[in-house]
């Protein structure tokens, strides 16, 4: 039983390796080609590309990784099925549960592999894979210079002064901690700490900043000015700042506590980051549940082809997907709670997985 065990443990990773590996490099290449248009004005390098296609892997085999497994599994049991190594393994007195035991532990593996793959790996591949997207299309903002790290944000405004920002809520379109550093010749000639910065929409125009609760200390004069608001025109409109944060899905757990943290400090609640902070725990474990329902499936008929397993896998994906995208979309809304919309449908994969696996006719 032991030699039988680890030949199907092989194929099962060997198979996974190819499958995953290469719906994620696919995945990665049609990112690059839906981009391109973005890229090409800036004349990019093939080397810097073919980078970007590489940094984004690690994001894409996260994702499709539940797929991947789904289908390898169903693919290995169903081979074996289909040479009827099932039925002489039953004939010869072996018990089913017992040989599909190693699965079961490479399922709770692929689940640690999942959650650290999203929680150190996709987080740090994503944040080079933008900084090289910024150093491709640095030429295309006029100047501006951005960056992003540990919940500060750094620009250069339109009028030269240098703009820092503790903390950006892009839904409500409002920052906070806002200090401007208006340089002279030499040295720095004025500063303005503002606790908040609400962008304001003005029929006819872009629309402008207002500071709120502002301190003025002009350098050169000597004096302290307070300002209860204060308009600042030179920080641009908040789809700059859009496209320069990081998405929660590229974040890993320990910033988006930090950032949720943040928020709810400065007395905000976003229901979409606690989503999406309880959608990083509940997506990884779903991996082992689709090993045990890849290993149920090919017991309750007969087994059809590669073809059949491939379209069975990929439908019952899709489910997944669909469904999973559906509740946290209600999460998101604020019509279920966020731990119910990230953990109600794995959950129920997870009951029928299991019902399934306890069915297997020994």
């Amino acid at each position: 039983m032991l030699i039988i065990q680890k030949h199907y443990l092989r194929e099962f990773f060997k198979v996974l390796t190819l499958i995953a590996a290469g719906l994620a490099l696919i995945f990665s290449l049609l990112d690059l080609i839906d981009k391109i248009d973005d890229f090409l004005p800036y004349k990019p390098s093939i080397k810097s590309l073919m980078l970007y296609v590489v940094l984004n892997f690690p994001r894409y085999l996260l994702y499709l990784f539940p797929m991947a497994i789904l289908l390898c599994s169903l693919f290995v049991i169903s081979q074996a099925k289909r040479r009827e190594e099932i039925t002489a393994i039953k004939a010869a007195g072996g018990r089913l549960r017992t040989l599909f035991m190693p699965f079961i532990s490479g399922g709770i593996v692929l689940s640690l592999f999942g959650f650290i793959l999203g929680e150190m790996i996709v987080p740090e591949f994503s944040k080079r894979a933008f900084e090289l997207k910024s150093s491709i299309m640095k030429k295309g903002k006029n100047g501006k210079n951005f960056s992003f790290k540990e919940g500060t944000m750094w620009l250069r405004a339109a009028d030269g002064s240098i703009v820092k920002i503790g903390l950006y809520m892009p839904d409500e379109k409002i920052a906070r901690d806002i200090s401007i550093f208006k340089l002279g010749s030499e040295r720095i000639r004025e500063r303005i700490e503002a606790e908040e910065a609400r962008w304001i929409d003005i029929k006819g125009s872009d629309g402008k900043w207002v500071l709120e609760n502002v301190t003025v200390y002009d350098m050169e004069q000597s004096s302290i000015k307070n300002h209860k608001s204060l308009d600042y025109q030179f920080m641009g409109p908040p789809s700059v700042f859009a496209e320069e944060i990081r998405k929660p899905e590229d974040m890993g757990i320990k910033e988006l506590l930090r950032y949720t943290k943040r928020l709810e400090e400065a007395g905000f609640k976003n229901l979409k980051l606690l989503v999406d902070l309880n959608s990083k725990i509940s997506y990884p474990v779903v991996n082992f549940f689709m090993v045990l329902l890849g290993i149920s499936l090919p017991m309750r008929g007969k087994s059809g082809g590669g073809l059949a397993t491939t379209a069975i896998g990929i439908f019952i994906s899709l489910i997944y997907w669909v469904s999973h995208a559906m509740s946290l979309s209600m999460g998101y809304a604020g019509i279920v709670p966020p731990v119910i919309a990230a953990w109600f449908v794995p959950l129920i994969f997870a009951v029928i997985a299991i019902k399934f696996f306890r069915k297997i006719h020994e």
